[in-house]
């Protein structure tokens, strides 16, 4: 099964942290991805831009409509993603504890939903 990965944290916490500290968070997600592709679960994953650079589009009478910013306020945001291959939901839901986010932030795991041809 696929699952995706979903990173939230805290955006305001983030900007406390120090030089060495950022560092050594991206040398774990770093070590983290490497574990996922030799474990051949790694199919994609990037960090996210900041949501105050978020754009929400939506169809008001068949016409688009574009809003500046995240389309929600919440404290911790959407910051970045895995989508994996996994045998089942344990398995991504022990790849999931073992990501980074899960110690500053939380991680979302939701199976990935397959359409009816596949």
């Amino acid at each position: 099964m696929q699952a995706m990965l979903l990173i939230y944290s805290d955006p305001d916490g983030m900007k406390t942290v120090s030089e060495a500290d950022l560092a050594t968070m991206w040398q774990a997600y770093g070590a983290y991805t490497e574990a996922l592709k030799a474990a051949g679960a790694f199919l994609a994953g990037a960090p996210l831009e900041a949501a105050a650079t978020a754009h929400t589009v939506r169809l008001a009478a068949g016409a688009p409509q574009v809003l500046d910013g995240p389309y929600a306020e919440t404290r911790e945001q959407l910051g970045g993603y895995y989508l994996i291959e996994v045998e089942d939901m344990a398995s991504a839901l022990r790849w999931a504890a073992r990501c980074p986010g899960a110690a500053h932030g939380i991680v979302e795991v939701r199976g990935v939903r397959r359409g009816p041809g596949d």
